[in-house]
């Protein structure tokens, strides 16, 4: 069981990775971002179980804990689906600590790159774990699975060759054993 710090701890390392990978992927503009999260994510990172309404009042915590860093916060719910408005503060400070956010880009890179194969995303993660996990998956959403084991990365990476290009989707393991992959 997790307390209240440690849940904001998990949700704001979650949202400031989502942001590096889209400044990854899409570069670096100092804009407003929102991003949504399903309530079952949110209950993983809080490890409860409560409705959309009781987590909006959760959430309010959240995001005092987060302002100054952040900027202007905001969520909103619709059913079981929750929006993070985030202010172009928060945009501007992924930004200026990029650097510890390098292994996401060095990953998107390497993705961008024609006839990248599975076996050089596994020498990718070993470089940043020698003793990572990877694992054959073939479920037909994906074909491996890799885990680190010594880096202070929570998230299941699983990959999928298209033929023309590799995708990657990234999980928290909570979420990933939600979807019963």
């Amino acid at each position: 069981m997790c307390n209240e710090n440690q849940a904001y701890q998990r949700l704001e390392k979650s949202l400031t990775d989502v942001i590096a990978e889209e400044q990854a992927k899409l570069g670096y503009r100092k804009e407003a971002i929102r991003l949504y999260y399903p309530l079952s994510s949110l209950n993983h990172f809080f490890d409860s179980d409560v409705s959309a309404k009781e987590m909006q009042e959760k959430l309010t915590g959240f995001i005092s804990y987060v302002t100054p860093r952040f900027g202007d916060t905001k969520t909103a719910y619709q059913g079981d689906r929750f929006c993070f408005y985030l202010a172009s503060e928060a945009s501007e400070y992924v930004h200026g600590h990029q650097a510890e956010n390098t292994f996401i880009f060095d990953l998107v890179k390497m993705l961008q790159d024609e006839g990248i194969t599975l076996a050089d995303i596994t020498a990718f993660f070993r470089k940043w774990d020698k003793d990572c996990v990877v694992k054959d998956i073939n479920n037909g959403e994906f074909d491996i699975l890799i885990t680190f084991t010594t880096r202070d990365d929570p998230y299941y990476y699983c990959f999928k060759d298209e033929g023309c290009h590799i995708i990657y989707h990234r999980f928290l393991p909570e979420d990933y054993e939600d979807f019963g992959f």
